[in-house]
């Protein structure tokens, strides 16, 4: 089930990218797979400087557009093993319009254990309306490849 979810509020909307997938696997391949920074290179983006722990601060590099160098500042949020693992996803420019235009959201997975394997929820969330469509549009359409691939990397270590 894929949800690209809206939030309203009387100051600002908000929308989340949400992704619930089951995989055939226990809970311990899918939290490697999400919380290893080899593995994560192999189905999102490299990172640099990533460690799984509480208050680790890494980035991750894209292209860069306009006032915009690229870089996507990231900050672990919270780590609950086996079950929810959390990161800021910071980026873009104020100046910037469409793509590259300023960010600061969430990426929360929650690992549940379900009779078949391992529902994964992936939410991507805080995209500011209407700054933020571009990423949010381009986003959605990124995670469900990154989620597709992070399945195939989840077979090959069970």
């Amino acid at each position: 089930m894929n949800d690209l979810s809206m939030k309203s509020t009387a100051q600002s909307t908000t929308q989340a990218i949400v992704l619930d997938e089951v995989f055939p696997h226990a809970p311990e391949v899918l939290w490697k797979a999400i919380t290893n920074g080899d593995l994560m290179s192999r189905w999102m983006m490299k990172p640099n400087g990533f460690e799984p722990v509480l208050g680790n601060r890494f980035t991750f590099q894209t292209t860069p557009a306009g006032a915009w160098d690229g870089t996507i500042h990231c900050e672990v949020l919270e780590v609950v093993p086996l079950q929810r693992f959390a990161y800021a996803w910071r980026g873009g420019h104020e100046g910037n319009v469409g793509y590259g235009s300023k960010l600061d959201t969430v990426v929360t997975f929650t690992l549940t254990r379900v009779q078949t394997g391992t529902r994964l929820r992936m939410e991507h969330s805080g995209f500011v309306l209407p700054k933020n469509d571009t990423a949010y549009q381009n986003m959605g359409k990124g995670w469900v490849k990154c989620v597709q691939t992070l399945s195939a990397v989840a077979d090959e270590q069970d």
